[in-house]
């Protein structure tokens, strides 16, 4: 898999779905009857005959601050250079504390991540609090930042098992784990992606929460450098997820997100 993977240019599929792509690619040849991916990472564009058919439990969809010497975010001197790779983080941390040093050349696993910022390359680094759950090592978050603070992207902590759309073994095997308040969740907040439509490297961020039969859905763009943020909240019902996405959407584009879109990747 790794072999097929790392031949594929990066800008194939664009760099969240070039590894679901080539599993997709396995899926429909038959080689394979389920996949487990982490939603933030499956396009919405899916491939054809491609289906979603199974959101389990959510891990924690914050993002996590690491810090070399534990400290909390507003507690960084002036001047730390802070470490992400991901435009929507540096955009709303920005915003609060414009005075830190962000670098966007933080790459690799989160294992290179951290490794990096324990040789000083950074004072800090965000990361998503579930990724570093999931490697055993969520002792090293020094502060799991408040979706006011920083909203999650779309789908993060999740994890979503995809099938052939026309195999209803496999949809049936992994209907067992599905769970009804999750798959609300995630079609949400991948609807005011889908909305959103792409196209342009623009933050943009969702976070849905079910509550009983309820969705309560938060949305933000932001211009690249924070100084501009535009945040709405929806609130309706939970069997849709995907009309609550899009009229969220409809807000955000009113409040001002359209032309911040038009400044940004056209102007």
């Amino acid at each position: 898999m790794g072999d097929r993977v790392q031949d594929v240019p990066l800008g194939a599929f664009g760099t969240r779905g070039v590894f679901v792509r080539e599993i997709d690619h396995l899926l429909l040849a038959g080689e394979i009857d389920l996949a487990v991916h982490s939603l933030k990472d499956v396009p919405t564009d899916l491939s054809p005959g491609i289906a979603l058919a199974a959101f389990p439990h959510r891990a924690d969809p914050r993002d996590a601050l690491v810090s070399r010497d534990g400290r909390r975010f507003r507690d960084l001197p002036a001047g730390a250079r802070v470490g992400t790779s991901s435009a929507r983080r540096r955009a709303q941390l920005r915003a609060y504390r414009p005075d830190l040093d962000y670098r966007d050349d933080l790459r690799g696993n989160v294992d290179t991540r951290l490794r990096k910022l324990a040789a000083g390359d950074y004072d800090a680094i965000v990361l998503a609090a579930a990724g570093l759950e999931r490697l055993g090592r969520a002792d090293e978050i020094a502060e799991r930042l408040p979706p006011e603070l920083c909203l999650p992207d779309a789908g993060q902590g999740t994890l979503v098992v995809t099938v052939r759309s026309d195999d209803p073994t496999a949809r049936t095997v992994a209907a067992a784990i599905d769970d009804p308040a999750i798959r609300a969740e995630a079609l949400a907040e991948r609807a005011v992606l889908a909305a959103f439509g792409g196209g342009c490297r623009i933050p943009v961020a969702a976070y849905a929460r079910a509550d009983g039969d309820r969705l309560v859905l938060d949305g933000l763009v932001a211009a690249p450098d924070g100084s501009r943020i535009i945040r709405a909240r929806l609130e309706g019902p939970r069997d849709d997820p995907i009309g609550l996405g899009r009229a969220l959407w409809e807000r955000l584009a009113a409040g001002g997100a359209d032309a911040l879109l038009v400044g940004v990747c056209h102007g």
